[in-house]
C-alpha cells in the first residue's frame, strides 16, 4: 500500500489551481490533479525508501584505491518552492579492507536520497555519511553540481547558473592531495 495519499494531493492541486483563477473543469485540466499527484508519488518515493539498502550486498576485492563514479545524473525538489533542481552526482570513496558496493548502487542511493523535498547541500551529506556509514570506507568525497529552477523561472531568473556542493569524510576531510586527485578524475573526459 502506497504511504501517499493521492486523493489529498489531487484536492490540493485542484485548490491551488482554483486559487491561481484556473477553471478545473476545463478539457485540459480535468485530469491534471490526478497526473499531479502520480508524479509527486514518484518524485518523492525516497521518503519511503532507506538508501543504506542498496549497501546491504559488498564485495571483497583486494582494491582500496579510489572508486568514482562522475556524471550520475539526478532530479530533486527545491524544498523551500517545491520547483526543481537538477544536475549530476559525483562520488568517490576509498574502500577500507576491500570492501566494496556494487557500481550501480552508489547511483541509486544518489537517486533515493534526491527523490525528496529537499535542499542540495543535504543530498551532498547525505550521500557521504551513508557509504561511510554502510562500507566502513576510508573516505568519501562526493560532488553535486545543479541548476535550480527556483534560480531560473522565478526571483534572481540566472538560467544556466550552478551550484556546487561538496562534502569530505574520512581521509579525504584532511588531505588536499586525495580531493584534487578526484577533481581532476571528474574534469577527464
Amino acid at each position: 500500500m502506497s504511504k501517499v495519499d493521492l486523493p489529498k494531493i489531487e484536492e490540493a492541486v485542484k485548490m491551488i489551481l482554483e486559487a491561481v483563477g484556473e477553471d478545473v473543469n476545463r478539457e485540459g485540466l480535468l485530469d491534471t490533479p490526478k497526473r499531479v499527484a502520480k508524479m509527486y508519488a514518484e518524485m518523492f518515493s525516497g521518503l519511503h525508501e532507506d538508501a543504506r539498502d542498496y549497501f546491504q550486498t559488498v564485495f571483497h576485492e583486494n582494491h582500496e584505491e579510489l572508486v568514482l563514479v562522475k556524471d550520475i545524473p539526478f532530479y530533486s525538489m527545491c524544498e523551500h518552492h517545491l520547483v526543481p533542481f537538477y544536475g549530476k552526482a559525483h562520488v568517490a570513496y576509498i574502500p577500507q579492507e576491500g570492501v566494496v558496493a556494487g557500481l550501480s548502487k552508489l547511483g541509486r542511493a544518489v537517486e533515493t536520497i534526491a527523490r525528496r523535498p529537499q535542499l542540495q547541500e543535504r543530498i551532498t551529506s547525505s550521500v557521504a555519511e551513508v557509504i561511510m556509514e554502510t562500507l566502513g570506507a576510508k573516505g568519501v568525497y562526493v560532488i553535486i553540481e545543479a541548476e535550480h529552477m527556483c534560480m531560473t523561472m522565478r526571483g534572481l531568473k540566472k538560467p544556466g547558473a550552478k551550484t556546487v556542493t561538496s562534502v569530505a569524510r574520512g581521509v579525504y576531510e584532511q588531505d588536499d592531495v586525495l580531493r584534487r586527485e578526484v577533481v581532476s578524475f571528474i574534469q577527464m573526459s
